[in-house]
């Protein structure tokens, strides 16, 4: 069973935040970088699939130079290969750019199962993995909570609003979007680590592909959202301002 993990390098959670000078992105240079989290979660479940049902993961990352060290995490984690789809555009690429990069490897490896992220923590837009189904002709599901591999198919648990879950059983290949939690993610060991070294890491660039850059969608402005106080009397007898409370509480903060 070839599985496939599409994994993205976003800012660390405990990065400092500037605005750079264009005022369309922040500035880079100021960050450190981490693997996706929800594509942490896929890559385990891909781990966890392999183990059990034996078989090869493929890491495949579309993004700059620095992505390469993303991959070889998850090569240490115990992935298989690794498929670095490199170009300093890519850093921030729109998801249509992004799916079709992907894409573009992918078909060539006629993978058995495709697993994302359900969205990323930077741009958290929750399209890249559809749209890689889509434009690969796979059925696909998203917010997965649980993955059961049968005789040429998969059943899946998808989680629902309000405590519900749908079950769904797909035929393969297919591509799955991995809810946050789905599992426990492992470390890399030492011997994992040291073993990356010697890993398959294949760099592509989009013109060997055939996919060109032209964003579909572009982010025009980023700004600090403004901070405002203001302050409302109520007028009136006790008793008519504490309903007036509640209707401003109820209908305007919503916080009842």
């Amino acid at each position: 069973m070839k599985i496939i993990v599409c994994l993205k390098q976003v800012p660390a959670k405990d990065s400092v935040l500037r605005i750079d000078e264009g005022g369309q992105w922040v500035k880079e240079a100021d960050l450190t970088w981490e693997v996706n989290e929800p594509d942490a979660f896929a890559l385990e479940e891909g781990l966890r699939l392999k183990e059990k049902h034996g078989g090869e993961v493929v890491v495949l990352c579309a993004g700059p130079p620095r992505a390469a060290s993303a991959i070889r995490e998850a090569l240490a984690k115990g992935a298989d290969r690794g498929i670095h789809i490199e170009d300093e555009a890519l850093g921030r690429a729109d998801t249509f750019t992004a799916a079709r990069a992907m894409a573009a490897a992918a078909r060539a490896e006629s993978p058995d199962l495709i697993l994302t992220g359900l969205q990323s923590d930077d741009f958290g837009y929750g399209q890249t993995g559809v749209i890689l189904a889509e434009l690969l002709g796979l059925p696909h599901a998203t917010i997965i909570m649980e993955v059961e591999k049968r005789d040429g198919s998969i059943k899946v648990k998808r989680e629902l609003e309000a405590g519900w879950f749908q079950y769904v059983e797909m035929p393969l290949p297919a591509l799955l979007a991995i809810q946050s939690g789905i599992n426990k993610v492992r470390y890399a060991t030492l011997m994992g680590i040291k073993k990356a070294k010697t890993k398959e890491l294949k760099r592509l660039t989009p013109a060997e592909l055939g996919v060109d850059l032209e964003p579909r969608q572009q982010i025009r402005r980023v700004y600090v959202p403004q901070k405002t106080k203001r302050t409302h009397l109520l007028e009136g007898s006790p008793k008519e301002a504490a309903a007036k409370l509640v209707e401003k509480l109820k209908f305007e903060a919503r916080v009842l």
